[in-house]
């Protein structure tokens, strides 16, 4: 079983992808199943798990739509307004489809990520954390503080933190975003995304053993069995191919790792941590 655990695919048309701009050429156009097909065939992927790429419930309910059409999808996670009282009724509505397995809330894109610590959030990440709904955390390394109290505060959710927390890979930082990990680590029910990564290295002249650390350190702080891969496809075309991503962690990854691990980390993490049903090619 192997799974990529986060990609996405979008529509202009839909004209709520205001962060994909002109300046942007290789994302500036529409990516759908059929661009992603020769790479999953190419790296033995069962199948993906989409991730919003829009602040919008619209773009949620085209995604669920997708999925039903598209073998391939394996799960779509969605947005939701956790600040907007309706979104108890949205997430229940997302709930009936059966390719619906989760949330991401986009604290990256939040001026003050303090903002989470606030009892609306505190409310609704607790409703969530009750419901036991898997959600996505797209958090950047400089707001892991407001995460790290989040998790105190509401330590049972079922959370997964994307693309490492985004830490400063092109300037081969580690401190504090390795402590501040392991504090989020300490709550067994939160896993990490070995994604994203060439995005945060230097898009040019990245070379593979800058990102050694950083898949060593997660590895050591969470364990193989609560990290998964993820393309990041298409926002990893800015910095390298689908390819070029999945031999960058294959290849890096610590050579002690089992066979078995190294399925879990491919694929059998992300089937348990989205609660997949069967998958169509297994």
């Amino acid at each position: 079983m192997r799974i990529d655990a986060h990609q996405h695919y979008w529509k202009l048309a839909r004209g709520d992808y205001d962060w994909i701009t002109p300046d942007m050429p290789v994302l500036n156009r529409d990516y759908l199943p059929s661009d992603l097909a020769p790479h999953l065939k190419q790296h033995g992927m069962d199948g993906s798990i989409v991730v919003q790429a829009a602040a919008t419930v619209e773009e949620s309910d085209d995604l669920l739509s997708l999925a039903g059409e598209e073998e391939s999808i394996l799960g779509v996670v969605g947005w939701l307004d956790l600040q907007d009282p309706s979104y108890k009724e949205n997430l229940e509505r997302f709930r009936r489809h059966p390719k619906f397995v989760g949330i991401r809330v986009m604290i990256q894109e939040m001026p003050d990520a303090a903002v989470i610590l606030q009892e609306p959030f505190i409310e609704a990440f607790t409703y969530l954390s009750e419901q036991e709904t898997p959600v996505d955390l797209l958090v950047t390394s400089g707001q892991l503080d407001s995460l790290v109290q989040l998790m105190d505060l509401v330590p049972d959710l079922h959370g997964v933190v994307d693309h490492l927390a985004k830490p400063d890979i092109a300037n081969q930082r580690l401190e504090p975003w390795k402590s501040q990990m392991k504090q989020i680590a300490r709550h067994p029910n939160v896993y990490c995304k070995l994604s994203g990564m060439v995005t945060e290295a230097d898009h040019l002249q990245w070379q593979p053993s800058d990102f050694t650390a950083y898949i060593h350190s997660i590895l050591e702080i969470f364990g193989p069995d609560r990290v998964m891969f993820g393309s990041d496809w298409p926002v990893c075309l800015l910095a390298a191919s689908y390819a070029q991503v999945f031999e960058l962690l294959n290849d890096q990854l610590p050579q002690t790792l089992s066979a078995e691990q190294k399925g879990n980390i491919f694929g059998h993490n992300a089937s348990r941590f989205y609660k997949l049903k069967a998958l169509p090619h297994t």
